[in-house]
């Protein structure tokens, strides 16, 4: 049997191993955190959200650009495969009303437990707290131990290292410096799936932090989502958020400012609020007579108050046609993107040219990467655990094809 070495007790990783381990390979699974899958357990606080039922066409399309690199991965390993794995480990799934997929215990332990006991069973061994930190000039792989350091000659390795986000889970990008050193080409990691800072006025802030906004669409440029946001005390955040990330985070990071415009009832048009908004107030507070005609929430409101603020007018001095476009249309000034380390996930990594069809980098032949390591990013949903889970199973498919070519 040969000796293969997986650094990263992750999806990815641990993935690779299962497959590696099914091909007849003695697999070790290094990793520099005490336990497996701490951010993979972090994922599934809320709910583990596994993957997403939507059409593979379009499922694919939601990796935008990497698309062409991931397609062959995921198409090899799906959805459906990958609930039919969950399944096998006892932990069959069910699809949400949004089309999510999760788990019927809604929790990611007891996933993680079967498969850590069926990887024990097929004899994939773990060495945790075990700090990758490159290659000696013998070329074996060097870790930092409690023990102090170890140097470990293995025919071929899988790094699955994660990016750069919750790096106290044990992904905190250390990994870019010993690649980079070896040549290898790697994008700067980035925020992705994040939350952003917006100056919000003192008063705002105090009253609305904590807030969701429910059923608006979210703009920026020619991108426009729909689902739900949150104010924090610093900026906004949330799902709808998260999927527009990327084109907000280069409007900030490329000219410090990014407008985000939201609707607050994007089902109503123009004419329909202005109606809405044309009747009699009254003794009403401007805010009741808002949230009567046009079913606007507190922090909806609050944000029209915010918007005509920033623009030097009173929100009740706006006429009725004037009231309704701000309703559709609140232009909010994003000034920063929050920091990787609270990013759900990050952008950035290795470069796929660097990679052949199997996962292999070129440039250190026996060496393979996988998931979030990669330069690919996708919004939440599913897609960022499928991609993970797949290219895990693409590496450790390829070590094996590799290994079989350079003993024949």
């Amino acid at each position: 049997m040969t000796d293969v070495a997986v650094i990263g007790a992750g999806p990815a990783g641990l993935m690779a191993a299962e497959a590696l381990v099914s091909g007849g390979a003695r697999v070790t699974v290094y990793d520099a955190m005490p336990s497996a899958g701490r951010k993979f357990l972090m994922a599934g606080r809320g709910g583990l959200n596994l993957t997403h039922s939507e059409p593979l066409a379009d499922f694919l399309a939601r990796y935008r650009e990497a698309m062409p690199d991931l397609r062959a991965a995921i198409e090899a390993f799906p959805p459906d495969a990958l609930r039919d794995w969950s399944a096998a480990l006892g932990q069959p799934t069910f699809v949400g009303s949004s089309g999510r997929v999760f788990p019927r215990t809604f929790k990611a332990s007891p996933l993680l437990r079967a498969w850590l006991r069926r990887l024990d069973a097929a004899g994939v061994q773990f060495a945790f707290r075990h700090r990758w930190t490159g290659w000696d000039e013998a070329g074996r792989l060097q870790f930092q131990t409690p023990d102090g350091a170890r140097a470990i000659a293995r025919r071929a390795t899988v790094l699955a290292l994660g990016g750069a986000s919750w790096p106290r889970l044990g992904s905190d990008g250390a990994w870019v410096d010993c690649l980079a050193a070896r040549g290898v080409a790697v994008s700067k990691l980035r925020p992705a799936n994040s939350g952003f800072t917006v100056a919000w006025s003192d008063v705002f802030r105090d009253r609305f932090e904590g807030q969701p906004l429910k059923g608006v669409a979210l703009t920026v440029g020619a991108h426009t989502v729909r689902g739900e946001a949150m104010i924090t005390r610093s900026g906004i955040e949330g799902g709808a958020i998260y999927a527009l990330s990327a084109e907000l985070r280069e409007a900030v990071l490329g000219i410090g400012r990014a407008t985000l415009t939201i609707a607050l009832r994007p089902d109503l048009d123009a004419d329909a609020l202005t109606r809405r908004l044309s009747g009699t107030r009254g003794k009403q507070s401007l805010a009741n007579f808002l949230r009567k005609a046009a079913q606007l929430s507190p922090v909806g409101i609050g944000l029209m108050q915010e918007a005509a603020i920033a623009s030097g007018r009173s929100l009740a001095a706006l006429a009725p046609a004037e009231l309704a476009h701000l309703v559709n249309a609140i232009p909010v000034q994003l000034t920063g993107v929050a920091t990787i380390d609270r990013a759900i996930s990050s952008a950035g990594g290795i470069a796929f040219d660097q990679l052949d069809e199997h996962f292999m980098l070129s440039k250190l032949p026996g060496v393979f990467a996988a998931g979030e390591m990669l330069d690919w990013e996708a919004p939440t949903g599913g897609y960022l655990l499928q991609a993970s889970f797949a290219t895990g199973a693409a590496a450790g498919r390829g070590v094996l094809e590799w290994l079989a070519s350079s003993c024949s």
